[in-house]
């Protein structure tokens, strides 16, 4: 199991990566070209083109069944979780199949808005209870994935 982050403008690497080393869990840091920033020790980073959705392809060719990435992507966690991954939005909300239909209607609603000249909004301002919820579904998906992980290892463990 592994960490994959989205990392082109995510606001919660520091946490998502103390978390990740206090599991001993893997974290790769994924970037376009375009958005450099100072790498830290014990996280791997990769960066490249900055071709459009280079970073979201980079990203999916990694992931395996049981890994976690981080997005604000609607469409990258989708294929993700046809992948057999779990995703969570940097807000702290865990993408899931059952609302998965909805949030990309709502991408390509906004979408084709945007292209006929109507003005959407932006993203929310970001709130201290979006750094609570990120952590405290960040915790729940680590444990839901390493009780998945144990499973596999050791099938007839009891705990």
């Amino acid at each position: 199991m592994k960490i994959l982050v989205d990392a082109d403008a995510c606001p919660v690497k520091e946490v998502l990566i103390h978390l990740a080393k206090q599991r001993r869990l893997e974290v790769i840091l994924m970037v376009s070209v375009d958005n450099y920033f100072q790498r830290q020790d014990d996280v791997q980073v990769v960066m490249v083109d900055a071709l459009p959705q280079a970073v979201d392809m980079a990203l999916i060719n990694r992931v395996e069944p049981g890994d976690l990435v981080v997005t604000h992507d609607y469409g990258l966690a989708a294929l993700v979780l046809s992948k057999k991954g779990r995703a969570i939005s940097p807000m702290g909300y865990i993408y899931n199949e059952t609302t998965m239909a909805a949030l990309l209607e709502r991408r390509y609603l906004q979408s084709a808005a945007r292209r006929a000249g109507i003005r959407t909004k932006g993203p929310k301002k970001r709130h201290p209870e979006d750094d609570r919820r990120f952590r405290r579904n960040l915790l729940k998906l680590l444990d839901e994935l390493m009780d998945a992980e144990r499973l596999k290892l050791f099938p007839d463990d009891p705990d």
